[in-house]
């Protein structure tokens, strides 16, 4: 009999851990939405009225310099877009340009977050160089990159002997320093982000697999690196929105030729320097959704629980 009446009373607990769990769960939520609604208020108040009045300003064949003989012309110019093959080469150049810099930043980020992580000694002062150029405006520093490579007066040639080579007269060279610049400047906040992610390894897995005799990239690939999956989801989904968004580089550097205007840059030409309002507009809603594609295709395609990456699951066997 007293085994009869044991099970239920266990049986009884679990239930009541697993609801008492599930109710703070729900006063965590109630709380995070109290807390958040403040900042989604305004968020929304900034960009809903803009992002609204540049749908509504597609749908129609319009130019700030001849108010007068806007029409409304509905998908037209986003149908003009899609079926311009300017529009797509700015794509590819955008995708080269985000592809490359992401991956070269994710490597050399983590290995600068192993630094940091790792550093005994001047641990601030390693840190805040690694950290520096992230600091600087994004404009100065595509400044400096250009006065760097320029054919006049870029110090880069005589450096490396490469003669009278002009890094600006030709796609893919002027890519590369668009790419580099680009790469040296974020790459300290994937790294920042990436070390907050190996602050949250738990030690003692890293210890256990060294007893059982795995070697350190084994501990890399089996421990470290799927502990840090959420870290690495917000600095490669951060880094890949932004960098598809790039602007100020390519503005400085190129302006555009040589075939590197990317998808912002093209929006900004339609819309300031040929005042086509609603032809650009909708090159902008294209960018926008494809941002938002992205965002959705990473969340899905890394498939990480944020909550139990927190450790707030999982705990309902101890």
């Amino acid at each position: 009999m007293t085994a009869v009446h044991t099970a239920p009373a266990a049986g009884g607990r679990s239930a009541a851990r697993r609801a008492e769990i599930s109710d703070r769960g729900r006063a965590e939520r109630r709380l995070g939405l109290m807390l958040s609604a403040p900042a989604v208020i305004v968020m929304l108040v900034v960009t809903a009225y803009p992002l609204v009045n540049a749908v509504y300003l597609s749908l129609f064949s319009y130019r700030i310099t001849a108010p007068e003989d806007r029409r409304f012309v509905g998908l037209a110019n986003y149908g003009t877009a899609l079926s311009d093959p300017l529009f797509w080469q700015d794509v590819l150049t955008t995708f080269v340009i985000t592809f490359v810099t992401v991956a070269v930043e994710l490597v050399i980020g983590f290995a600068l977050a192993m630094v940091m992580h790792r550093a005994i000694f001047a641990r601030r002062t390693v840190r805040t160089a690694i950290l520096l150029p992230y600091g600087i405006v994004t404009v100065i520093s595509a400044f400096a990159w250009k006065y760097a490579f320029d054919l006049q007066s870029g110090f880069v040639n005589s450096w490396f002997g490469l003669g009278d080579h002009a890094w600006f007269s030709g796609r893919w060279s002027s890519l590369f320093v668009i790419i580099l610049s680009e790469i040296w400047k974020t790459t300290p906040f994937v790294s920042l982000l990436l070390l907050a992610g190996l602050a949250q390894v738990p030690g003692d897995l890293g210890e256990a697999a060294t007893v059982d005799g795995a070697t350190a990239w084994q501990r890399l690939r089996r421990v470290t690196i799927p502990n840090m999956k959420a870290a690495i989801l917000v600095a490669v989904l951060f880094r890949t929105l932004d960098a598809w968004r790039i602007f100020d580089n390519v503005f400085v550097m190129t302006s555009g030729q040589q075939k590197t205007e990317t998808l912002s840059f093209l929006t900004y030409r339609q819309t300031i320097t040929r005042t086509a309002i609603g032809l650009g507009d909708a090159v902008g809603v294209l960018l926008f959704l494809s941002v938002v594609l992205i965002a959705v295709v990473f969340i899905k395609g890394f498939r990480v629980d944020l909550a139990q990456a927190r450790g707030e699951r999982g705990g309902g066997g101890k």
